[in-house]
């Protein structure tokens, strides 16, 4: 199904986006800074407390996506940003539902540790290169902010541990996943095909984890 909006106006909500509200973006990518540190962080200490704040600070991202990006600036090309925004909205309500509700740390892998690394440093230096590289210009292209970026960043955090938060906070980022295909396919966002792997990436750390942490040691 093809979108009811033009590639050029889908890059020009980007650079109109941009405009308005730089310089956001620097502050956004240093909360996202402070998030991955803080999930580290949580992982290395077994510290609930920096969970929390990780997810908390996550849960801003998705809240100042669904309100400023969607429902200020997308809904000038569909009137469907305003569910897609509200989409965003409710995911930082569940983030934040998930802080409250998240319990004991099991430490994660260092293979979890390392692709949930990889992950978040796609989402926050390799996305906007891959984009320049295939020809978008700023401001005409996604930040960080815009949906898919946080998504995939999303997916990074979660893989710090991954047996600890509740499996509906990967709802809507895999949800997302699928309604943002058409971006990828239709206008050559070609930096968004890596929100499918980092996808499949997190959801496989999360099974693996949640079966190793169930498994009980042999007695001696």
């Amino acid at each position: 199904m093809q979108p009811p909006f033009t590639a050029d106006q889908f890059f020009d909500v980007f650079r109109r986006y941009n405009e308005a509200v730089w310089p956001a973006q620097v502050a956004l990518n240093a909360i996202g800074v402070l998030a991955a540190a803080a999930a580290y962080r949580a992982n290395a200490r077994r510290s609930r407390t920096w969970a929390r704040v990780a997810i908390v600070l996550m849960a801003g991202l998705w809240l100042w996506t669904g309100i400023v990006y969607f429902k200020m600036f997308f809904v000038a090309i569909t009137p469907a940003a305003q569910v897609f925004g509200s989409f965003f909205i409710a995911e930082a309500a569940l983030l934040l539902i998930c802080a409250w509700e998240i319990g004991p740390l099991d430490p994660a892998s260092r293979t979890s540790l390392a692709v949930g690394g990889f992950i978040i440093v796609y989402s926050l230096l390799v996305y906007p290169i891959v984009g320049m590289a295939t020809g978008q210009a700023y401001p005409a292209l996604p930040t960080f902010g815009a949906p898919c970026p946080i998504t995939i960043f999303t997916f990074g955090v979660l893989c710090a541990f991954p047996s600890s938060v509740s499996r509906v906070a990967v709802a809507v980022p895999v949800l997302w996943v699928a309604i943002s295909s058409y971006a990828a396919l239709g206008f050559s966002v070609y930096e968004d095909f890596g929100l499918l792997a980092a996808a499949i990436a997190a959801i496989v750390v999360m099974h693996q984890e949640t079966r190793r942490s169930h498994v009980a040691p042999l007695a001696v």
